[in-house]
């Protein structure tokens, strides 16, 4: 079933960071979507939660060296 979750996420802070960001979620089996916002420090990611949940989402982030700080869905 689709879903989408927005995570609060810290020490983004340029479009490397963005990238880095949307190309390891994006790389997850499940997900659709990836919407990085800069300047609200907020990943927007739609996907299948029957492939993949928010822990291995927020994983991936972190990852990448960045902390995810809150969910909201």
């Amino acid at each position: 079933m689709k879903e989408q979750v927005q995570l609060q996420v810290s020490g983004i802070s340029c479009q490397h960071c963005v990238k880095a960001v949307e190309d390891s979620v994006g790389a997850l089996s499940g997900v659709e979507k990836v919407d990085v916002s800069l300047e609200q420090g907020a990943v927007d990611v739609t996907y299948d939660n029957s492939n993949v949940d928010v822990a291995q989402i927020a994983s991936a982030i972190e990852d990448q060296g960045y902390d995810v700080a809150a969910l909201s869905e």
